[in-house]
């Protein structure tokens, strides 16, 4: 072993400054730049006499005088000209510093992870991609998983979650909802004769659903007469993948409950038909989920807002 080298960095870490000595520093650096003890009191929102303590100190425990004061001006020692050099470079780098902090709460950057159910990777670049392309020192790191992800273990900045949220630390601001409709394939409804014209109609056993909507058990009601039934299903084929669940539903394998969000484009392409649209059968909400409420940096608190434009408006 080194010996020296083990004393030499020994000896650095016991005589690097604490908290109360650059404390102490920065005072010493604001009454050079501000002229004069009362002034740099005033600059930094304490008492003249809290300055004077300060400097007092540093120069008991430096064993040097920085500075020649009288009732009307100060003057810098040699000692105390070389050592305002080094904590006027202290005072820039801590104000750098601010400053980053600052212009992070202002300017998106840096990387942004974004959990979200599977079924969110189409909506993204219509969403985010105008957003993304005004700040490109911005980078989206995007989790695609239909089962919640941990937030802390994950380091996500921002989670979307749909439906019911399940009580936790995080904080949830509501972003949109958007309807839940049944839906089957074209195939499916031309082999049962046709549409259904009621609930009842639907056997039990055909559906398709994810695994943890399970036991279906679902109250709908009749927009326009008021009806409220009550339907039970048997799932025929369950999934943990909400896509999943959509491409069974579009293979003419069953009939689903899918948001709007998600069915939109497969009912206005044909490739599934809405089923009972005069039935009311709920509706998920929508959320931005985050670990923190407070000082949400820029591209958490703009991401959220981008995300809230969206799906107003679809």
């Amino acid at each position: 072993m080194n010996w020296l080298f083990y004393a030499n960095t020994l000896k650095l870490y016991f005589t690097m400054p604490g908290m109360d000595d650059l404390k102490r520093m920065a005072v010493f650096a604001a009454v050079v730049q501000h002229g004069s003890l009362t002034a740099a009191a005033r600059a930094l929102g304490i008492s003249p006499s809290a300055v004077s303590q300060h400097l007092r100190q540093l120069e008991r425990e430096g064993g040097v005088t920085l500075l020649h004061r009288s009732t009307r001006q100060i003057a810098l020692t040699d000692a105390g000209q070389r050592f305002y050099a080094q904590c006027a470079a202290l005072s820039a780098a801590a104000e750098r510093a601010r400053a980053e902090l600052v212009a992070e709460q202002q300017i998106p950057s840096g990387e942004l992870r974004l959990a979200a159910p599977a079924g969110f990777a189409r909506h993204t670049a219509p969403a985010l991609g105008a957003w993304l392309a005004r700040f490109p020192q911005l980078r989206l790191h995007l989790l695609l998983d239909d089962a919640p992800i941990d937030l802390i273990q994950a380091r996500v900045d921002v989670a979307l979650r749909f439906g019911n949220l399940s009580d936790s630390s995080w904080v949830a601001r509501k972003l949109a909802h958007t309807p839940q409709w049944l839906c089957a394939a074209p195939a499916w409804v031309q082999a049962r004769g046709g549409l259904p014209q009621h609930p009842a109609h639907i056997s039990p056993d055909s559906w398709l659903a994810l695994d943890k909507c399970l036991p279906l058990y679902m109250d709908w009601q009749h927009s326009g007469t008021g009806e409220s039934f009550t339907v039970q299903a048997m799932p025929q084929v369950v999934s943990n993948h909400q896509g999943a669940v959509q491409q069974w539903c579009e293979a003419g394998l069953g009939v689903a409950l899918l948001s709007a969000l998600d069915a939109a484009a497969s009912v206005r392409s044909g490739r599934l038909l809405r089923l009972l649209p005069q039935w009311n059968m709920g509706q998920l909400d929508i959320w931005a989920v985050t670990p923190q409420r407070d000082a949400l940096p820029a591209k958490v608190r703009q991401v959220i807002q981008e995300l809230q434009a969206y799906f107003g408006t679809i």
